[in-house]
């Protein structure tokens, strides 16, 4: 009869045990229910914090941007939306933030590895932009000329600046 009663306690237990967790319906939270989607911020991550946009656009900045251009970006950028090696720059004023553009540019590593939109369009392109080395001021140039450009091929330009 000690037997039967130690086998029957036994048999409890591993129920028991067996019952208490494991299951698909125990699930317990890990770290990764709790993050957070990194909102991206409209400005982009760098230097660059604000932008002075001139009206009438500044020609000499146009001038020294599209020589920029030509030089540094023309091999992976159209000047149409067309995307070749990264995207084409037809509307981009109207879809970026000036500072996002310009910290894209002078900020290109720290903006793939950390700001969701440059994520987004390392995910499209799937080739990262190089750091060309461009300066701030050469930075505003090329904004000046994307400003034109935008003006040229979809008839507007700084729509983004009352976004965010």
């Amino acid at each position: 009869m000690k037997v039967f009663n130690y086998v029957v306690l036994c048999g409890s237990f591993l129920i028991m045990a067996a019952s208490c967790g494991g299951g698909e319906g125990d699930k317990r939270p890990t770290a990764d229910d709790f993050k957070m989607e990194k909102k991206a911020d409209p400005k982009g991550i760098g230097e660059v914090k604000s932008v002075e946009l001139t009206d009438p656009l500044e020609e000499s900045m146009i001038k020294s941007g599209k020589a920029i251009y030509e030089m540094k970006c023309s091999a992976c950028h159209k000047l149409t939306d067309q995307r070749v090696v990264g995207p084409g720059w037809a509307g981009i004023t109207n879809n970026r933030r000036p500072e996002w553009i310009m910290n894209m540019i002078t900020n290109v590593d720290v903006m793939l590895d950390e700001d969701p939109e440059a994520q987004k369009l390392l995910e499209e392109c799937l080739t990262r932009m190089p750091n060309q080395g461009v300066s701030i001021g050469d930075a505003r140039d090329i904004l000046e000329y994307m400003r034109k450009n935008d003006m040229e091929k979809v008839g507007s330009k700084d729509e983004a600046v009352s976004g965010g």
